[in-house]
């Protein structure tokens, strides 16, 4: 009965009462996909189904922390980040990975892919609801990392889910209708969110310049990253490509700024943070600043 609740509260909440705006709603989350890798099965994926016998036959398992992957605009399960962030973990981590795959409306229109975010984090909150009543899921072991949209899409999910989530981490957040959108992903979205800004500067960024997570990394100045040739495109991805080389490496440490003055000079000179890897629980909080190489491990 809670979670029909839930489920009904949000709709009303995101979308109103207006039946029009139900069904689109329902269409949109409908499409959704969930892939679950471990190391066990680390090229194979189980495609997870959101009913009781799919989510027992699947190799999730409680012992385990969980992580969820999220892609953004024009992208799908099988690429952009998820096939590299998805490894890197598994190489790091024994845990349980769950790929979301909403390319259906993320292959649309930007726009049209926007509108959607609300109903692919409804039917994602669905999901994880039942993992956590079938006791395969714990809210305070789950971490989510969505890049683009999927950082939005994220944020959408932890808020539904009440905040609880142990940690949500946004890969440079769409900037494009979410600069001053009050339901972009923010620090109430899950116990800590760390946000990582790599293409945030400019007319032509990509991504969110500004500071909206309980931590906020901007390598480089956040903007402009090392081998990308002023390439917008390039320094976006740059985001999930750091975060999957501090889940092997843990080796990119920041230092906090007391200003944006300092950030943008290169002079921050605060107490240190590492940024990225899979730790749910970081002592810190404000803006940091990390220098980094243009190739891999940077």
């Amino acid at each position: 009965m809670f979670k029909f609740i839930l489920f009904a509260a949000a709709l009303v909440t995101l979308h109103g009462s207006n039946a029009d705006n139900v069904n689109r709603f329902t269409r949109q989350g409908n499409f959704n996909k969930y892939y679950v890798y471990t190391r066990e099965n680390s090229r194979q994926f189980y495609e997870l189904l959101d009913t009781q016998a799919s989510i027992y036959a699947s190799p999730i398992v409680l012992a385990r922390d969980t992580v969820v992957i999220i892609h953004g605009h024009h992208a799908s399960a099988f690429n952009s980040l998820n096939p590299t962030v998805k490894d890197a973990l598994l190489v790091a981590n024994d845990i349980n990975i769950i790929v979301v795959d909403w390319s259906v409306y993320a292959s649309q229109s930007y726009s049209n892919a926007v509108g959607a975010v609300p109903s692919i984090a409804m039917f994602l909150a669905t999901l994880i609801t039942n993992l956590v009543g079938n006791s395969r899921v714990a809210l305070n072991r789950l971490h989510i990392v969505g890049f683009n949209l999927g950082a939005h899409v994220a944020g959408f999910t932890g808020r539904t889910l009440g905040g609880g989530v142990a940690r949500i981490t946004g890969l440079d957040p769409s900037k494009s209708q979410w600069g001053t959108n009050s339901r972009r992903l923010n620090a109430s979205d899950a116990s800590y969110v760390e946000v990582i800004h790599t293409d945030g500067n400019g007319w032509q960024a990509n991504g969110l310049g500004t500071a909206i997570g309980h931590v906020d990394f901007f390598p480089n100045g956040g903007g402009n990253q090392p081998g990308c040739f002023l390439s917008n495109r390039c320094s976006h991805n740059r985001a999930w490509e750091l975060f999957a080389a501090s889940l092997i490496h843990d080796h990119l440490v920041a230092n906090r700024c007391d200003t944006n003055l300092q950030l943008s000079m290169n002079t921050c000179r605060g107490y240190t943070l590492k940024m990225g890897n899979n730790k749910y629980i970081k002592l810190g909080s404000g803006i940091f600043r990390v220098n980094t190489k243009s190739t891999f491990p940077y």
